[in-house]
């Protein structure tokens, strides 16, 4: 079982050590309570802020992450509205995964909204992910909603199950699946943030599923 200190020493070493965040490692702050880890200071794009976040949810013992980073970008970063709803419109273009028609897109002053209607959940994270490396985003929010192929609640049960025994980074012996219509409530109790985002990434990935409820708890104790 860790400590705040453990793991803010853990949190601070992980973020050292990914390659996109070598560069700014030193801006970022890292504070640790009851393993809630709380994040500070400044980076330069949109990706970088989400990188520190991804790396923080890889550490055991790490409950919940709240990112209080901000993001300047440099003058020679800055781009018009224009400029960055043009880009995604070509990212999304270019996007195998993505109907760019399904997807309506509004940036102001550098935050993006999306919006539009999706089959996969894979697809409105496509969409997310050709959106937040791009010059001059500052953040996104992402309201595409997902309406999928409606499926017997049987037998999306059945294909979350199979996934889980073949996915090497889930116990799947410690995850409670229960199923209602098209909606999914994840329960029990696994060993890092990782292993509970890829339970609920296995659970979208699933056709037929409309929302997902994770009520999986980290297992880690605390001691200070």
């Amino acid at each position: 079982m860790k400590t705040n200190d453990e793991i803010q020493k853990d949190v601070m070493a992980e973020i050292k050590w990914d390659s996109q965040l070598r560069d700014v490692f030193p801006e970022i702050g890292v504070s640790v309570k009851d393993g809630v880890v709380t994040l500070t200071g400044t980076v330069d794009n949109y990706g970088k802020k989400l990188a520190a976040e991804h790396a923080a949810q890889r550490v055991q013992g790490v409950k919940v992450v709240a990112s209080d980073i901000e993001v300047k970008i440099p003058a020679f970063g800055m781009k018009t509205d224009t400029q960055i709803a043009e880009a995604i419109n070509n990212a999304l273009r270019w996007n195998s995964a993505i109907n760019e028609d399904k997807i309506e897109v509004k940036v102001d002053n550098g935050w993006v909204d999306l919006d539009g209607e999706v089959e996969w959940e894979y697809q409105k994270i496509a969409a997310q992910n050709s959106v937040e490396d791009l010059l001059g985003v500052k953040g996104v929010t992402n309201n595409i909603h997902v309406k999928p192929t409606i499926i017997d609640s049987k037998d999306i049960k059945k294909r979350i199950t199979e996934a889980f025994h073949r996915n090497a980074t889930i116990d799947s012996g410690a995850i409670e699946l229960e199923t209602s219509g098209s909606e999914i409530t994840l329960k029990g109790k696994v060993k890092s943030w990782a292993e509970r985002k890829e339970a609920e990434r296995v659970a979208w990935s699933s056709p037929g599923v409309l929302a997902v409820n994770n009520q999986i708890e980290i297992d880690a104790g605390i001691f200070v």
